[in-house]
């Protein structure tokens, strides 16, 4: 039963990108200090014809064992390529939006970094318009081409975010290795924040620990004006969650 469920997906996968049923949503990231908005998280939605929204930890598991996140993330990153140009022409010229790469599409042949990297260049794009989005697990791999690939992308400009920090193994010392620009604390500590709490000392203690090393700290999950008052107060650079927000197809976050 589940083998024949994963293997529909699959084949429903191989035909959600020449049909069109992907979408990337866009959730603000918001400044602490200003309120205002400066960043994006660019995420993936998939509308399925017969099942409608699908998750994408339905998918993206299936999608990375399949080898389907090549061409699926390859696409992603052209979306968003687009779209930051066009919104960093008509509103900010300093947007920078997240897309995230999965430890899979990093271990391919390396043509995939550097056809990423002439986009942009056909764009006419700055790299700063693009933060990479990884997860502690591209970090504990760390084998060669993994590291160059990342310096690639960290010479154009392009700044790169650990995503849910605190939840995996991450041992602070890949943090200076890596050139790691922004921490995103992961919305389990945030989730249940109170003054004098673990999770609060927690939270200040990342904090510090980043600004120290030179790197500013997102906040993942922010839902109530308590949290983001916390989390203000504990320095914290910049916020995202559905206080402000939840993720927004591009019409509607424009």
């Amino acid at each position: 039963e589940c083998a024949q469920k994963r293997l529909r997906l699959i084949n429903d996968l191989r035909d959600a990108l020449p049909q069109n049923q992907f979408q990337v949503y866009y959730q603000p990231i918001v400044t602490m200090a200003t309120g205002g908005i400066a960043k994006a998280e660019a995420l993936l939605r998939w509308k399925h014809p017969v099942h409608g929204m699908i998750s994408p930890a339905e998918f993206i598991g299936v999608a990375e064992e399949s080898g389907l996140i090549h061409d699926i993330g390859n696409w992603v990153f052209r979306e968003v390529a687009e779209q930051v140009k066009h919104w960093r022409e008509l509103y900010n010229a300093d947007l920078q939006i997240s897309v995230n790469k999965s430890p899979v599409q990093f271990l391919s042949d390396h043509s995939e970094s550097a056809a990423w990297i002439d986009y942009l260049n056909r764009l006419g794009l700055s790299g700063r318009s693009l933060v990479l989005e990884i997860t502690e697990g591209v970090l504990m791999d760390a084998r060669i081409e993994i590291i160059s690939q990342l310096r690639k992308y960290h010479d154009i400009g392009m700044q790169i975010s650990l995503d849910d920090f605190g939840t995996g193994y991450s041992s602070l010392s890949y943090l200076k290795k890596f050139d790691i620009d922004y921490l995103k604390i992961d919305q389990s500590f945030v989730k249940n924040l109170t003054p004098g709490s673990d999770d609060m000392a927690l939270c200040e203690a990342m904090i510090v620990m980043a600004h120290k090393l030179g790197i500013r700290v997102v906040a993942e999950g922010v839902e109530t004006e308590g949290q983001r008052a916390l989390l203000a107060a504990a320095g914290c650079d910049f916020a995202q969650g559905y206080l402000f927000s939840r993720p927004l197809p591009a019409t509607e976050f424009a």
